[in-house]
């Protein structure tokens, strides 16, 4: 039963997700493996917006660690454990937390031993800074606690880089990509060595901006139109200064923008409503996602169902029909 219904939940986020960004990407889907335990390596950029990517556009059905802070009411935590979230304790919980870790570990490593897949974001925060920051040892702990239990464990690193050109806006543009496989049995029972080996692995799947003068770094991408969701440009960019033109462009019309949210005003409505709540730029993202993902087949059904009952079926008919457009034509694939 929980199967069947993570296969819809995945089902209908893949496709919200269509609708919310202009374009996902996904690259280097081949290195992906077939009948071994998995633990995927991820950068962290964008909150809830990173593990459900990666859990709609794999085959892996994997875990998540997750930040303990969102478990705090019982049913809440039991939504979360029923969608294969596993809380992560930091020292910001709490000292006498930490102890906590010692289930999080022995249940992720349990996931392991039966083959399945773990997504954990090694750098242990968010930033929507663009770059790769260091790894920590938590995954290197699970992979190393996996293979004492089991020497003979059939266990990958699966390193992946996700990149946006816009955290914070729909109709952006994303970019997701796979990397070799890394056999943590080859660094065994050196931390350092696979922390740094999965790092290097990293780097070249994450669109990297140093952060020394990064607001200014990243408007000069912005401005010499840079796919920012493609890392190999970027570091082209830096890496050869003639190419920089450092020429300004206007900004496109956003009157496609507004419209869509005038046929799509309840749903605005409350994003206004959240919006000041938000204060952390990472969750922008998240809550716009989550809002959408709830209250616009809400409004269509309340369109569609409602309001033909006073009469209104013609009218309300053409109003979703012009609602539907444009939100597919707000799309635009904005930096």
């Amino acid at each position: 039963m929980q199967d069947l219904f993570n296969y819809f939940l995945r089902l209908k986020v893949k496709i919200a997700l269509h609708f919310y960004f202009f374009k996902i990407n996904v690259t280097g889907k081949d290195y992906i493996p077939k009948g071994k335990a998995v633990l995927v390596v991820s950068n962290h950029q964008n909150a809830l917006i990173d593990p459900i990517l990666i859990a709609t556009h794999t085959r892996l059905n994997p875990y998540f660690l997750t930040r303990a802070s969102v478990f705090k009411k019982s049913i809440i935590a039991k939504m979360l454990d029923f969608i294969r979230m596993i809380p992560i304790y930091r020292v910001r919980d709490g000292i006498n937390n930490m102890e906590k870790n010692k289930e999080t570990f022995d249940k992720s490593t349990h996931v392991l031993l039966n083959k399945g897949a773990m997504v954990i974001f090694g750098e242990g925060n968010h930033s929507i800074h663009r770059n790769l920051r260091p790894l920590r040892k938590g995954f290197a702990r699970i992979a190393y606690q996996a293979l004492e239990k089991d020497p003979d464990l059939e266990l990958v690193i699966l390193p992946v880089g996700i990149n946006y050109s816009n955290h914070q806006k729909s109709g952006s543009k994303v970019h997701i990509i796979f990397g070799p496989t890394i056999d943590p049995k080859n660094h065994y029972p050196n931390f350092d060595s696979l922390i740094k080996d999965t790092q290097q692995s990293l780097k070249p799947l994450v669109s990297h901006i140093p952060e020394e003068g990064y607001h200014e770094k990243l408007e000069e991408l912005v401005e010499n139109r840079i796919d920012l969701t493609a890392p190999e440009k970027v570091a082209n960019f830096f890496n050869n200064s003639e190419n920089k033109k450092s020429k300004k462009f206007s900004s496109p019309p956003y009157f496609t923008n507004k419209v869509m949210k005038l046929f799509h005003f309840p749903v605005f409505l409350n994003w206004l409503f959240v919006a000041p709540k938000v204060k952390d730029p990472a969750f922008t993202a998240t809550f716009k996602f989550v809002i959408g993902l709830v209250t616009v087949p809400l409004w269509y059904i309340f369109l569609l169902l409602g309001q033909p009952i006073h009469g209104q079926a013609s009218w309300a008919l053409s109003f979703t029909f012009l609602g539907f457009i444009f939100l597919l034509a707000n799309r635009s694939g904005q930096a």
